[in-house]
């Protein structure tokens, strides 16, 4: 039986034992009252269709899990122990690929072999695939008999049914919120343990505060002297993430949400919001597109024109505007929905005071609205200082450390996808200086997050 055949059979047990001890619960519930007994009833029937449901699909569903990862090696050591498997080669690689050549044959996976060794395995792989397969099965469901018949045979008027259920979610969330917490350490372990080896090979110092980013040079054999300095890659990522693409995104989207909140009648706005909001699903390539197709070739021309030389296709102002236009609606949706969320009275006695409508924004709405703000602002600045495709289609891998919004530059993310993209061996420090980048962003954004939840607390407490 296969995996979602045995799934489907499962989930229909589950409802069937759902719907069988909420009708249990329903005639012994009504039973009770009508002998009086109104004070025995604990839980809702459909508490007690839950819990015989979980107890019919929790025991059987873990058993499935490690059923997965034990029965492979059962169906290998079947396999080897068929006569078949005895001119398999002794060499440990080769018996390897022989093996799994037969069982892709066997599950479907493959259609021909390419070692005529393989061929005589497809068999007894597939006898042994279709014989664990069933066992699983079986067991599985015995498992959830079992375990249903034994949460049916609780079902009483006073059974705390809502307890034990509510106990079992509870549990399931503090899992989800301590799976969510386990990640974030795995991946913070990760990045400073991989660090750590990186600033074994090269002087932190250096890699702070350096100016010249080489890192093939070293990996050719030059030394990491003078060519991990990331000080061009901070440069880049602040210069076309936090100023360039700030410089478009805030103002047109705080102005956007002004006009879209107070000056924008009803059916303008139904039609404005979703269409701005579209951005923000536009497929960061074709963004990349775009800047690189249309937006950088306008900009070197007109760089030309002005009398700016050394103009490049590929230029930070391409990829910055372009990321701009992109984190639009973040802004804009953030600063919407807070200045939206401003009590009407707030309004009204700033207009009721003799002030206009654009002083009632300017001295009440925004300022109400702040954390909702800098939220969206945050939000918007992580976003552009986490993206990779633009950079790397419109401002290019140059790093260089210029003012020159019409040069190439470079950033931590666009360098990150160069040092790890390819057949990479991670005991050199080109390799392994991506894990050093990866952590100074974390610290970065950890720190920018601080200070916004400071800002945030601190206007809050102004406006409550």
């Amino acid at each position: 039986m296969t995996g979602p055949a045995i799934i489907l059979l499962l989930a229909g047990l589950g409802a069937i034992a759902w719907v069988s001890a909420r009708a249990r619960a329903m005639r012994l519930q009504t039973a009770a009252r009508a002998t009086g007994r109104r004070d025995a009833v604990h839980s809702l029937p459909g508490y007690h269709g839950w819990y015989v449901a979980l107890w019919t699909l929790i025991p059987a569903g873990i058993f499935l899990a490690v059923w997965a990862n034990v029965a492979p090696g059962l169906v290998t050591q079947s396999v080897l122990a068929d006569p078949a498997a005895q001119a398999l080669p002794a060499d440990g690689f080769a018996r390897s690929a022989i093996l799994g050549e037969a069982r892709a044959i066997a599950s479907g996976l493959q259609a021909g072999a390419f070692n005529p060794a393989s061929q005589a395995l497809v068999e007894p792989y597939r006898t042994a695939i279709s014989e664990y397969g069933i066992a699983g099965a079986a067991l599985a469901l015995i498992l959830a008999f079992a375990g249903g018949a034994y949460a049916f045979t609780r079902i009483r008027p006073d059974f705390r049914a809502r307890t034990r259920v509510e106990r079992l979610v509870m549990m399931a969330l503090l899992l989800a919120s301590l799976l969510a917490i386990v990640t974030t350490l795995g991946i913070v372990a990760s990045l400073l343990w991989e660090s750590f080896r990186f600033f074994s090979m090269v002087n932190p110092i250096d890699f702070l505060f350096g100016v010249k980013w080489s890192p093939q040079s070293a990996a050719m054999g030059y030394g990491n002297d003078d060519a991990f300095g990331a000080i061009p890659l901070f440069w880049g990522t602040i210069f076309i993430g936090a100023i360039i693409a700030m410089i478009v995104a805030i103002p047109l989207g705080l102005m956007s949400a002004v006009y879209l909140t107070q000056y924008a009648s009803p059916p303008v706005r139904k039609w404005m919001k979703p269409l701005l909001e579209v951005l923000a699903g536009v497929p960061t390539v074709v963004y990349g597109y775009f800047a690189a197709l249309t937006v950088a070739p306008a900009l070197r021309d007109f760089a030309v024109a002005i009398g700016i030389q050394g103009a490049s296709s590929e230029s930070a102002l391409a990829a910055g505007l372009v990321m701009g236009v992109m984190i639009i609606p973040f802004v804009s949706s953030m600063a919407d929905d807070s200045i939206a969320a401003v009590p009407q009275s707030m309004r009204d006695g700033s207009l009721a005071m003799g002030a206009t409508t654009s002083e009632t924004i300017k001295r009440v709405l925004v300022p109400a609205a702040l954390p909702g703000v800098v939220g969206g602002v945050l939000l918007a600045v992580s976003r552009a200082i986490g993206e990779t495709m633009i950079v790397v289609m419109a401002a290019g891998l140059a790093a260089n450390l210029t003012l020159n919004p019409f040069a190439s530059v470079t950033t931590v993310t666009t360098q990150i996808v160069q040092l790890l993209t390819g057949d990479q061996e991670f005991d050199s420090a080109k390799t392994l200086a991506a894990f050093a980048l990866g952590l100074v962003l974390f610290v970065v954004t950890l720190l920018l997050n601080i200070v916004a939840l400071r800002v945030v607390k601190k206007y809050r407490e102004a406006y409550e």
